[in-house]
């Protein structure tokens, strides 16, 4: 029993350490101003990936932490959420069109983005009357009259329209199904999907495992980034899967704000030609995963070589790797039983462990917000891609 006792005290030890160090991090970011309180449990990330979110915190009767939840951070400001999708997304919000329409004029009305946006000159109130801002202009919604944004002479507007044919430019078909179509954050943000012609099947008549591809435009109305086109694994339903589909995305490549952005379209399309060459290499990568044999103590190194313990490390730290190393080799034991002792069971069992497993038990607002940002950020890619790089290595 003391040995019992002793091992429950040393975990719960360890999982404290590691949330208050990661709340010290996020301390830092609310006294530097980068996390803006909102009240009532609410707190606005202000600079860097996620800015403009949203997080809620819900609390129990004694005030302790129940719940952290993001914002889906659909624009809201007409009434409805701005979104069609042709499947319904987690949130249960927006218009869902089942099997999808190739009508854009239809799409836009759908999802609330049948809008325009100009400039307007940026006003300041000064001493003796209301001056203009030289070179500073302010973009504008047409419908609602809300300020999207403060930008320069040179801006070209976009509109929303304008993304939509941009993409069937590309891709020169004007008879595609779009997946999805919506805005975020007030209209700042506006996003158009599609689904590639061609996805990704892992072990082709045995597990079928299908990655499906998505060609996605996002564009700001606010100034503050250029518009972006990614293909990507995520169809865009939220402000979610917006960073996810930007975070995951297999090529991605910038449109400037500016009169010949969304008409040059020769380097965009070589990227996707890139791009789907890349996934045709990515899938050749799975397969040969799918047919490398790994032994369980080949699995416990790949975990040695992933999360390295100094010899001199603390008590602490050697328990929580002796912890994470018998979860992980329980996870891949599992695993096995339904795609094989395999590398690719074997990256598959790291990807779940990295998405789900990671957690942060939260103690105060540091901790809360730790836990959102590893959740939301996907600060955990670059071990993706070592344990990826690693298991190729042993097909060879």
């Amino acid at each position: 029993m003391h040995d019992v006792n002793t091992a429950f005290t040393q975990e719960k030890t360890d999982q404290i350490e590691e949330t208050r160090a990661q709340a010290r991090a996020f301390q830092e970011r609310i006294d530097q101003g980068e996390v803006e309180d909102l009240g009532d449990g609410r707190y606005r990330v202000v600079t860097g990936w996620d800015a403009g979110e949203v997080f809620t915190v819900r609390r129990g009767a004694r005030g302790e932490v129940e719940e952290i939840l993001a914002g889906h951070g659909l624009d809201t400001t007409t009434g409805a959420a701005a979104l069609y999708t042709t499947t319904p997304a987690w949130h249960g919000l927006g218009t869902v069109i089942p099997g999808g329409t190739t009508d854009v004029d239809a799409v836009l009305k759908l999802a609330r983005i049948d809008w325009d946006v100009t400039k307007r000159p940026a006003l300041f109130e000064w001493d003796d009357g209301i001056h203009t801002a030289a070179g500073r202009h302010v973009t504008v919604r047409s419908d609602t009259g809300s300020a999207l944004g403060t930008v320069g002479d040179r801006y070209e507007v976009f509109q929303n329209g304008r993304i939509f044919r941009f993409l069937q430019d590309l891709v020169e078909r004007h008879d595609a199904v779009w997946e999805s179509a919506g805005a975020l954050r007030g209209g700042r943000k506006v996003f158009v999907t599609m689904r590639m012609p061609h996805s990704i099947v892992i072990d082709r008549g045995g597990l079928d495992d299908e990655i499906v591809l998505y060609l996605a435009a996002i564009n700001s109305h606010d100034g503050r980034s250029a518009a972006e086109s990614v293909v990507t694994p995520w169809r865009i339903a939220c402000g979610n899967t917006e960073r996810f589909a930007s975070r995951d995305a297999v090529h991605r490549w910038g449109i400037r704000h500016t009169k010949s952005g969304l008409t040059t379209l020769d380097e965009a399309r070589r990227t996707l030609g890139l791009t789907l060459d890349y996934a045709k290499a990515f899938e050749a990568e799975e397969n040969q995963l799918v047919r490398t044999d790994l032994l369980i103590d080949e699995f416990h190194d790949l975990i040695d070589n992933l999360w390295t313990v100094d010899e001199d490390a603390t008590d602490a730290a050697q328990a929580s790797a002796r912890d994470r190393h018998d979860h992980l080799d329980g996870m891949f034991r599992d695993r096995a039983r339904h795609l094989g002792r395999t590398a690719y069971a074997a990256e598959r069992t790291l990807t779940d462990y990295l998405d789900h497993d990671l957690r942060i038990v939260p103690h105060d607002l540091g901790d809360e917000l730790a836990r959102a940002q590893r959740a939301l950020e996907g600060g955990t890619d670059d071990l993706k891609t070592r344990a990826h790089r690693e298991l190729l290595l042993r097909t060879r």
